[in-house]
Protein backbone atom coordinates (compact mmCIF):
# COMPACT_ATOMS: atom_id res chain seq x y z
CA UNK A 1 0.00 0.00 0.00
CA UNK A 2 1.54 3.51 -0.71
CA UNK A 3 0.02 6.35 1.17
CA UNK A 4 0.19 10.30 -0.20
CA UNK A 5 -1.88 13.07 1.60
CA UNK A 6 -2.54 16.28 1.02
CA UNK A 7 -1.10 19.35 2.58
CA UNK A 8 -1.51 23.10 3.31
CA UNK A 9 1.23 24.07 0.54
CA UNK A 10 3.01 27.49 0.33
CA UNK A 11 3.04 28.45 -3.17
CA UNK A 12 3.61 31.59 -5.36
CA UNK A 13 1.03 34.17 -6.18
CA UNK A 14 -0.06 32.68 -9.90
CA UNK A 15 1.42 35.79 -11.38
CA UNK A 16 4.67 35.56 -9.52
CA UNK A 17 5.22 32.04 -10.13
CA UNK A 18 7.67 32.30 -12.98
CA UNK A 19 9.88 34.32 -11.27
CA UNK A 20 9.52 32.66 -8.06
CA UNK A 21 10.28 29.09 -9.81
CA UNK A 22 14.07 27.75 -9.95
CA UNK A 23 16.35 24.86 -10.92
CA UNK A 24 17.57 22.97 -7.68
CA UNK A 25 20.13 24.27 -6.24
CA UNK A 26 22.45 21.62 -6.68
CA UNK A 27 22.35 21.43 -10.31
CA UNK A 28 23.63 24.84 -11.42
CA UNK A 29 26.92 26.28 -10.18
CA UNK A 30 27.42 29.30 -7.81
CA UNK A 31 27.55 30.95 -11.32
CA UNK A 32 24.85 30.03 -12.69
CA UNK A 33 22.83 30.40 -9.72
CA UNK A 34 23.95 34.40 -9.58
CA UNK A 35 23.05 34.24 -13.05
CA UNK A 36 19.65 32.99 -12.46
CA UNK A 37 18.51 35.71 -9.67
CA UNK A 38 20.62 38.71 -10.74
CA UNK A 39 17.69 40.88 -11.19
CA UNK A 40 14.97 38.95 -9.55
CA UNK A 41 14.62 39.33 -6.02
CA UNK A 42 12.09 36.80 -5.67
CA UNK A 43 13.94 34.20 -7.38
CA UNK A 44 13.78 30.36 -5.10
CA UNK A 45 17.55 30.03 -5.49
CA UNK A 46 18.07 33.09 -2.56
CA UNK A 47 16.41 30.32 -0.78
CA UNK A 48 17.94 27.32 -1.37
CA UNK A 49 21.33 28.52 -2.54
CA UNK A 50 21.41 31.28 -0.49
CA UNK A 51 24.94 31.75 -0.60
CA UNK A 52 24.99 33.70 -3.79
CA UNK A 53 24.16 36.88 -2.27
CA UNK A 54 27.49 36.56 0.09
CA UNK A 55 30.73 36.85 -0.94
CA UNK A 56 32.80 34.32 -2.86
CA UNK A 57 35.00 33.32 0.42
CA UNK A 58 32.02 32.63 2.32
CA UNK A 59 31.23 28.66 3.37
CA UNK A 60 28.22 27.53 1.60
CA UNK A 61 27.70 24.79 4.67
CA UNK A 62 28.47 27.97 6.89
CA UNK A 63 24.83 28.49 9.78
CA UNK A 64 25.01 32.12 7.78
CA UNK A 65 24.10 30.79 4.59
CA UNK A 66 21.28 28.64 5.93
CA UNK A 67 20.25 31.16 7.98
CA UNK A 68 20.52 33.57 4.78
CA UNK A 69 18.06 31.28 3.29
CA UNK A 70 15.95 30.71 6.11
CA UNK A 71 15.48 34.39 6.44
CA UNK A 72 14.76 34.70 2.89
CA UNK A 73 11.81 32.37 2.77
CA UNK A 74 10.41 34.32 5.46
CA UNK A 75 10.54 37.27 3.76
CA UNK A 76 8.56 36.32 0.82
CA UNK A 77 5.71 34.69 2.82
CA UNK A 78 5.90 38.13 5.05
CA UNK A 79 5.85 40.11 1.73
CA UNK A 80 2.55 38.24 0.01
CA UNK A 81 5.26 37.05 -2.28
CA UNK A 82 4.27 33.13 -0.88
CA UNK A 83 1.23 32.25 0.80
CA UNK A 84 0.20 29.36 2.68
CA UNK A 85 -3.35 27.39 1.44
CA UNK A 86 -5.85 27.59 3.75
CA UNK A 87 -6.94 23.96 3.58
CA UNK A 88 -4.88 20.69 2.28
CA UNK A 89 -4.85 20.23 -1.27
CA UNK A 90 -3.10 18.12 -3.81
CA UNK A 91 -1.16 19.75 -7.04
CA UNK A 92 -0.71 18.17 -10.44
CA UNK A 93 2.25 19.49 -12.09
CA UNK A 94 2.85 18.78 -15.86
CA UNK A 95 6.69 19.75 -17.14
CA UNK A 96 6.73 20.05 -21.40
CA UNK A 97 10.52 19.52 -23.13
CA UNK A 98 10.27 19.64 -26.53
CA UNK A 99 8.52 17.08 -27.12
CA UNK A 100 8.82 15.36 -24.00
CA UNK A 101 5.39 15.63 -21.26
CA UNK A 102 4.97 14.31 -18.02
CA UNK A 103 2.61 14.82 -15.51
CA UNK A 104 2.53 14.47 -11.68
CA UNK A 105 0.77 14.54 -8.43
CA UNK A 106 1.94 17.03 -6.15
CA UNK A 107 1.84 15.22 -2.43
CA UNK A 108 3.41 14.33 0.97
CA UNK A 109 4.49 10.87 0.95
CA UNK A 110 5.37 8.74 4.07
CA UNK A 111 8.38 8.99 5.63
CA UNK A 112 7.05 5.63 7.70
CA UNK A 113 7.15 4.00 4.36
CA UNK A 114 10.37 5.12 3.26
CA UNK A 115 11.98 3.63 6.40
CA UNK A 116 10.19 0.41 5.49
CA UNK A 117 10.98 -0.11 1.94
CA UNK A 118 7.55 0.62 0.52
CA UNK A 119 8.99 3.51 -1.08
CA UNK A 120 12.25 1.73 -2.85
CA UNK A 121 15.55 3.05 -2.96
CA UNK A 122 18.45 2.65 -5.94
CA UNK A 123 21.41 3.99 -5.05
CA UNK A 124 23.31 5.24 -1.56
CA UNK A 125 23.37 8.99 0.13
CA UNK A 126 26.34 10.71 0.17
CA UNK A 127 27.01 11.83 4.14
CA UNK A 128 27.87 15.89 3.04
CA UNK A 129 24.88 16.18 0.87
CA UNK A 130 22.37 14.41 3.24
CA UNK A 131 23.44 16.19 5.78
CA UNK A 132 23.17 19.23 3.48
CA UNK A 133 19.60 18.80 2.86
CA UNK A 134 19.07 17.93 6.68
CA UNK A 135 20.18 21.87 7.74
CA UNK A 136 18.55 23.19 5.15
CA UNK A 137 15.08 21.65 6.60
CA UNK A 138 15.70 22.33 10.13
CA UNK A 139 16.70 26.12 9.54
CA UNK A 140 14.19 26.79 7.45
CA UNK A 141 11.51 24.42 8.86
CA UNK A 142 10.27 23.63 5.61
CA UNK A 143 10.40 21.22 2.63
CA UNK A 144 10.82 22.85 -0.70
CA UNK A 145 13.12 20.22 -3.24
CA UNK A 146 10.42 18.07 -3.61
CA UNK A 147 11.49 14.31 -4.27
CA UNK A 148 10.52 12.93 -7.85
CA UNK A 149 8.70 9.74 -7.13
CA UNK A 150 7.20 7.52 -9.54
CA UNK A 151 4.63 4.30 -9.68
CA UNK A 152 4.02 1.81 -12.16
CA UNK A 153 1.10 3.58 -14.36
CA UNK A 154 -2.73 2.30 -13.88
CA UNK A 155 -6.12 3.32 -15.83
CA UNK A 156 -7.88 4.61 -12.49
CA UNK A 157 -5.03 7.20 -11.71
CA UNK A 158 -4.10 8.07 -15.54
CA UNK A 159 -7.98 9.03 -15.85
CA UNK A 160 -7.56 11.08 -12.86
CA UNK A 161 -4.77 13.10 -13.81
CA UNK A 162 -6.96 13.54 -16.94
CA UNK A 163 -9.70 14.95 -15.20
CA UNK A 164 -8.19 17.59 -13.56
CA UNK A 165 -5.62 18.59 -16.30
CA UNK A 166 -8.89 18.79 -18.61
CA UNK A 167 -9.59 22.15 -16.29
CA UNK A 168 -8.23 25.66 -16.44
CA UNK A 169 -4.74 25.60 -14.71
CA UNK A 170 -3.50 27.67 -11.92
CA UNK A 171 -0.13 28.39 -13.32
CA UNK A 172 1.38 28.30 -16.57
CA UNK A 173 4.75 29.88 -17.72
CA UNK A 174 7.57 28.93 -20.08
CA UNK A 175 10.90 29.27 -18.28
CA UNK A 176 14.62 30.76 -19.16
CA UNK A 177 15.43 26.83 -20.64
CA UNK A 178 12.37 26.74 -22.77
CA UNK A 179 10.76 23.94 -20.11
CA UNK A 180 7.23 24.84 -19.82
CA UNK A 181 5.14 24.38 -16.43
CA UNK A 182 1.85 24.25 -15.61
CA UNK A 183 -0.03 23.47 -12.52
CA UNK A 184 -3.39 22.83 -11.25
CA UNK A 185 -4.66 22.69 -7.44
CA UNK A 186 -7.27 19.77 -6.03
CA UNK A 187 -9.08 21.30 -3.57
CA UNK A 188 -12.00 18.91 -3.95
CA UNK A 189 -12.46 16.19 -1.00
CA UNK A 190 -14.17 13.77 -3.34
CA UNK A 191 -11.48 14.08 -5.88
CA UNK A 192 -8.73 14.23 -3.14
CA UNK A 193 -10.19 10.91 -1.28
CA UNK A 194 -10.35 8.81 -4.50
CA UNK A 195 -6.80 9.60 -5.76
CA UNK A 196 -5.94 8.29 -2.09
CA UNK A 197 -7.84 5.24 -2.57
CA UNK A 198 -6.42 4.52 -5.53
CA UNK A 199 -2.65 4.77 -4.37
CA UNK A 200 -3.20 2.42 -1.68
CA UNK A 201 -4.27 0.06 -4.03
CA UNK A 202 -0.61 0.20 -5.78
CA UNK A 203 2.15 -2.04 -3.77
CA UNK A 204 5.00 0.54 -3.89
CA UNK A 205 6.32 3.92 -4.80
CA UNK A 206 9.65 4.30 -6.33
CA UNK A 207 12.85 7.02 -5.99
CA UNK A 208 13.32 8.51 -9.16
CA UNK A 209 15.26 11.63 -8.17
CA UNK A 210 15.66 12.92 -4.46
CA UNK A 211 17.84 9.64 -2.41
CA UNK A 212 19.26 12.92 -0.49
CA UNK A 213 15.91 14.53 0.11
CA UNK A 214 14.07 11.68 1.51
CA UNK A 215 16.79 10.22 3.48
CA UNK A 216 17.07 13.58 5.35
CA UNK A 217 13.39 13.83 5.79
CA UNK A 218 13.54 10.16 7.42
CA UNK A 219 16.56 11.66 9.87
CA UNK A 220 14.32 15.16 10.89
CA UNK A 221 11.73 13.10 11.39
CA UNK A 222 13.69 10.84 13.28
CA UNK A 223 15.28 13.10 15.41
CA UNK A 224 11.92 15.44 16.78
CA UNK A 225 10.60 12.30 18.28
CA UNK A 226 8.53 8.73 17.30
CA UNK A 227 5.88 8.53 15.20
CA UNK A 228 2.88 10.29 16.21
CA UNK A 229 4.19 11.58 19.04
CA UNK A 230 4.88 15.16 16.90
CA UNK A 231 2.38 17.83 18.05
CA UNK A 232 -0.23 19.33 16.25
CA UNK A 233 0.50 21.22 13.48
CA UNK A 234 3.80 19.37 12.90
CA UNK A 235 4.18 17.87 10.06
CA UNK A 236 7.38 15.62 10.15
CA UNK A 237 5.20 12.65 8.84
CA UNK A 238 5.39 12.96 5.06
CA UNK A 239 7.55 14.65 2.55
CA UNK A 240 7.44 16.92 -0.28
CA UNK A 241 6.99 15.07 -3.76
CA UNK A 242 6.02 14.62 -7.17
CA UNK A 243 4.36 11.31 -8.21
CA UNK A 244 4.88 10.66 -11.94
CA UNK A 245 3.65 7.32 -14.03
CA UNK A 246 6.16 4.96 -14.43
CA UNK A 247 5.76 5.40 -18.65
CA UNK A 248 6.05 9.35 -18.86
CA UNK A 249 9.78 9.56 -16.93
CA UNK A 250 12.56 10.44 -19.33
CA UNK A 251 16.50 9.27 -18.25
CA UNK A 252 19.71 10.77 -19.73
CA UNK A 253 22.97 9.38 -19.10
CA UNK A 254 25.16 10.02 -16.08
CA UNK A 255 28.55 10.95 -17.56
CA UNK A 256 32.06 10.44 -16.12
CA UNK A 257 35.18 12.17 -16.49
CA UNK A 258 38.37 10.80 -15.29
CA UNK A 259 41.58 13.21 -14.75
CA UNK A 260 44.20 10.48 -15.39
CA UNK A 261 44.87 7.24 -17.13
CA UNK A 262 46.48 5.67 -13.82
CA UNK A 263 50.02 5.64 -15.49
CA UNK A 264 48.79 4.34 -19.07
CA UNK A 265 49.27 5.44 -22.42
CA UNK A 266 45.83 6.20 -24.52
CA UNK A 267 46.89 3.15 -26.94
CA UNK A 268 47.76 1.00 -23.87
CA UNK A 269 44.00 1.87 -22.23
CA UNK A 270 42.50 1.22 -26.07
CA UNK A 271 44.37 -2.09 -26.02
CA UNK A 272 43.20 -3.40 -22.64
CA UNK A 273 39.26 -2.32 -23.47
CA UNK A 274 39.48 -4.61 -27.03
CA UNK A 275 38.93 -8.00 -24.89
CA UNK A 276 35.83 -7.19 -23.56
CA UNK A 277 34.52 -4.31 -26.43
CA UNK A 278 34.03 -3.84 -30.17
CA UNK A 279 35.81 -0.39 -30.35
CA UNK A 280 35.41 2.03 -33.38
CA UNK A 281 35.84 5.43 -33.94
CA UNK A 282 32.48 7.89 -34.54
CA UNK A 283 31.96 11.20 -35.70
CA UNK A 284 28.75 11.35 -34.26
CA UNK A 285 28.95 10.76 -30.20
CA UNK A 286 25.70 10.45 -27.76
CA UNK A 287 24.30 6.84 -29.03
CA UNK A 288 25.97 4.30 -27.71
CA UNK A 289 25.07 0.56 -27.92
CA UNK A 290 23.08 -1.27 -25.22
CA UNK A 291 25.09 -1.56 -21.98
CA UNK A 292 27.98 0.36 -23.85
CA UNK A 293 28.98 3.71 -24.03
CA UNK A 294 31.08 6.43 -26.37
CA UNK A 295 34.63 7.65 -24.49
CA UNK A 296 36.43 10.56 -25.51
CA UNK A 297 40.15 10.04 -25.89
CA UNK A 298 42.81 12.82 -27.22
CA UNK A 299 40.38 14.62 -29.38
CA UNK A 300 38.79 11.43 -30.31
CA UNK A 301 35.78 9.63 -29.60
CA UNK A 302 35.22 6.03 -29.74
CA UNK A 303 32.20 3.70 -29.48
CA UNK A 304 32.27 0.71 -27.23
CA UNK A 305 29.78 -2.39 -27.79
CA UNK A 306 30.44 -5.38 -24.48
CA UNK A 307 31.17 -7.86 -26.37
CA UNK A 308 29.44 -10.29 -23.79
CA UNK A 309 25.87 -9.22 -23.64
CA UNK A 310 25.19 -8.30 -19.92
CA UNK A 311 21.57 -8.44 -20.16
CA UNK A 312 22.11 -12.09 -20.17
CA UNK A 313 22.94 -12.05 -16.51
CA UNK A 314 20.05 -9.53 -15.36
CA UNK A 315 17.35 -11.65 -14.08
CA UNK A 316 20.03 -12.69 -11.90
CA UNK A 317 21.50 -9.47 -11.12
CA UNK A 318 19.74 -6.70 -12.59
CA UNK A 319 22.69 -4.32 -11.61
CA UNK A 320 24.98 -6.19 -13.87
CA UNK A 321 23.28 -4.95 -16.72
CA UNK A 322 23.85 -1.78 -16.41
CA UNK A 323 26.10 0.50 -18.85
CA UNK A 324 27.31 2.01 -15.75
CA UNK A 325 28.17 -1.56 -14.41
CA UNK A 326 29.72 -2.19 -17.38
CA UNK A 327 32.28 0.66 -17.38
CA UNK A 328 32.59 0.29 -13.67
CA UNK A 329 33.90 -3.23 -13.43
CA UNK A 330 35.71 -3.01 -16.65
CA UNK A 331 37.25 0.23 -17.14
CA UNK A 332 37.35 2.39 -14.31
CA UNK A 333 37.68 0.24 -11.32
CA UNK A 334 40.75 -2.41 -12.83
CA UNK A 335 42.00 -0.16 -15.50
CA UNK A 336 42.02 3.69 -14.07
CA UNK A 337 41.96 2.48 -10.59
CA UNK A 338 38.89 4.28 -9.68
CA UNK A 339 37.86 1.80 -6.70
CA UNK A 340 34.85 4.31 -4.95
CA UNK A 341 33.40 6.40 -7.22
CA UNK A 342 31.57 8.36 -4.37
CA UNK A 343 35.08 9.65 -3.01
CA UNK A 344 38.11 9.70 -5.06
CA UNK A 345 38.77 12.81 -6.41
CA UNK A 346 40.08 11.76 -9.71
CA UNK A 347 36.32 11.10 -10.86
CA UNK A 348 33.52 13.62 -11.49
CA UNK A 349 30.33 12.99 -12.59
CA UNK A 350 28.29 15.13 -15.84
CA UNK A 351 24.60 15.22 -16.23
CA UNK A 352 23.44 14.44 -19.98
CA UNK A 353 21.67 17.69 -20.11
CA UNK A 354 25.27 19.08 -20.66
CA UNK A 355 25.84 17.14 -24.16
CA UNK A 356 28.81 15.61 -25.05
CA UNK A 357 30.29 19.04 -26.22
CA UNK A 358 30.52 19.31 -22.49
CA UNK A 359 32.55 16.31 -22.07
CA UNK A 360 35.23 17.30 -24.94
CA UNK A 361 35.63 20.24 -23.71
CA UNK A 362 36.80 19.27 -20.63
CA UNK A 363 39.39 16.73 -21.99
CA UNK A 364 40.31 19.17 -24.63
CA UNK A 365 41.19 21.89 -21.73
CA UNK A 366 43.87 18.94 -20.50
CA UNK A 367 42.55 19.27 -16.85
CA UNK A 368 40.56 15.78 -17.76
CA UNK A 369 42.10 12.54 -19.57
CA UNK A 370 39.20 10.57 -20.82
CA UNK A 371 35.24 11.09 -20.80
CA UNK A 372 32.68 8.75 -21.25
CA UNK A 373 28.88 9.09 -22.40
CA UNK A 374 26.91 6.32 -20.87
CA UNK A 375 23.70 4.20 -22.72
CA UNK A 376 21.05 6.14 -20.18
CA UNK A 377 19.51 3.47 -17.60
CA UNK A 378 15.59 2.82 -18.29
CA UNK A 379 12.88 3.00 -16.01
CA UNK A 380 12.32 -0.77 -16.15
CA UNK A 381 16.49 -1.03 -15.33
CA UNK A 382 15.74 1.09 -12.16
CA UNK A 383 12.48 -0.68 -10.98
CA UNK A 384 14.32 -4.25 -11.70
CA UNK A 385 17.02 -2.99 -9.52
CA UNK A 386 14.56 -1.48 -7.02
CA UNK A 387 12.73 -4.65 -6.80
CA UNK A 388 15.33 -6.89 -5.76
CA UNK A 389 16.46 -4.45 -3.27
CA UNK A 390 19.82 -3.70 -5.21
CA UNK A 391 21.96 -0.66 -5.58
CA UNK A 392 23.21 0.82 -8.36
CA UNK A 393 26.80 2.39 -8.67
CA UNK A 394 26.82 5.97 -7.70
CA UNK A 395 25.16 8.44 -10.04
CA UNK A 396 23.54 5.74 -12.62
CA UNK A 397 20.81 8.19 -13.89
CA UNK A 398 19.91 11.57 -14.60
CA UNK A 399 16.45 12.71 -14.84
CA UNK A 400 15.20 15.60 -17.11
CA UNK A 401 13.60 17.71 -17.04
CA UNK A 402 13.96 18.67 -13.33
CA UNK A 403 11.36 19.85 -10.71
CA UNK A 404 11.48 23.33 -9.98
CA UNK A 405 11.78 24.63 -6.35
CA UNK A 406 9.41 26.69 -4.93
CA UNK A 407 6.37 25.84 -6.33
CA UNK A 408 4.67 24.04 -3.53
CA UNK A 409 6.20 24.09 -0.28
CA UNK A 410 5.91 21.80 2.59
CA UNK A 411 6.01 24.04 5.78
CA UNK A 412 6.85 21.61 8.95
CA UNK A 413 4.28 23.81 10.96
CA UNK A 414 1.49 25.55 9.71
CA UNK A 415 2.31 29.69 9.93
Amino acid sequence: MATIAPFRAVRPKSELASQVAAPPYDVVSLQEARDLANGNPYCFLRIGRAELELGDEVDPYSAEVYQRGADNLRKLMKDGVLAQEPQPLFGVYRQKWGQHEQTGIVALASVDEYDRGIIKKHEYTRPVKEADRVRIIETHESQSGPVLLFFRQTAKIDQWLKGVTSTKPDVHFVAHDKIEHTVWSVRDPSAIQEVMKNFQELPALYIADGHHRSAAASRVRSSRGPAGAQPAGKHEEGFLAVIFPHDQLQILPYNRVVRDLNGLTPQELLEKLSPHFELEMTAQPGDPPAAGFDMYLEGQWHRAKPKENPSLNSQQDPVRALAVSELTERVLDPLLGIKDQRSDPRIDFVGGIRGTQQLAALVDSGDWAVAFWLYPTTVEELMAVADADRVMPPKSTWFEPKLRDGLFIHMLQDK
